[in-house]
C-alpha cells in the first residue's frame, strides 16, 4: 500500500485527507442517527407519561420532570417543549408557532455534517484529474520530452502511475461518499418524520379540542 501511494505521487495526499474525513463523518452520523439514539427506550414513555398527567387535573407536572425530559435525547427537547407550552397555558396556535421554531434546531442537528459528504464526493474526482493533470504534465515535461527525446521509461512509468493512481482514489472515494450521503440522508429523514409524529401525538393529548386546527 505504501508503495502505491509513493507511486500515486503528492496529489493523492489531498486525496487520503478527505477520505479520512468523509469516513470519520460517515461513522459518526451512522451512530447519532440511530433510532435508539434519538428515542432511548425511556424517552417516550417519559414523554406520554408526562402528557397523561397533565390531562388529570389531580397530578401535577413541575418544571424539573420537564427539563430532565429535554435532556434524554438529541429530540426530546422538542417532545419537552410541547409539554413546557402546555404548562405556561399557551394556546394551541401560539404553542405550535413555538414548537415549528424549536423543531429546526433539531433538524439541523440531524443534518449536521451531511454537507461536507456531498462536497466530498463533489471534489474527490476533481482532486483526481488534478492528479492525473499532474501525471501528464510529468510524462510530457520530462527532460526527454522537452528535447525532443522519448524519455526515460521510469519518467514516463512514473507519470503514468500518477495519472491512473489519483483517477481511480478520486473515484473510488466519490462513489462511497455519495452512497454515505444518500443512505444517512434517509436516516436523517426517517428521524424527522418520527420526531413530527410523535410530538403531534402528544400534541393531541395537550390540546384535544384544538388538534384539528393545529394540523398541516
Amino acid at each position: 500500500m505504501y508503495s502505491i501511494l509513493l507511486s500515486a505521487g503528492w496529489p493523492i495526499w489531498p486525496l487520503l485527507m478527505i477520505s479520512m474525513l468523509g469516513m470519520a463523518i460517515a461513522l459518526e452520523r451512522s451512530w447519532y442517527l440511530r433510532q435508539t439514539h434519538i428515542f432511548p427506550k425511556n424517552c417516550l414513555e417519559t414523554a406520554f407519561s408526562l402528557a397523561n398527567q397533565m390531562q388529570n387535573s389531580r397530578t401535577s407536572v413541575s418544571d424539573l420532570q420537564i427539563a430532565d425530559l429535554a435532556q434524554m435525547s438529541p429530540a426530546s427537547p422538542l417532545l419537552a417543549y410541547a409539554l413546557k407550552e402546555q404548562l405556561i397555558g399557551s394556546s394551541a396556535k401560539a404553542a405550535l408557532e413555538e414548537l415549528q421554531v424549536s423543531a429546526q434546531t433539531i433538524w439541523l442537528k440531524l443534518d449536521r455534517y451531511l454537507g461536507i459528504l456531498t462536497t466530498i464526493a463533489t471534489v474527490a474526482p476533481l482532486l483526481g484529474l488534478f492528479g492525473t493533470v499532474v501525471g501528464m504534465i510529468e510524462i510530457f515535461g520530462s527532460e526527454g520530452a522537452i528535447n525532443g527525446a522519448a524519455g526515460s521509461p521510469q519518467q514516463l512509468a512514473h507519470g503514468i502511475s500518477v495519472a491512473l493512481y489519483n483517477t481511480a482514489f478520486g473515484l473510488l472515494i466519490a462513489i462511497p461518499a455519495l452512497v454515505a450521503w444518500r443512505g444517512l440522508r434517509a436516516m436523517a429523514n426517517q428521524r424527522q418524520r418520527e420526531c413530527e409524529e410523535f410530538t403531534r401525538q402528544i400534541f393531541k393529548k395537550l390540546y384535544p379540542s384544538d388538534a384539528v386546527h393545529v394540523t398541516k
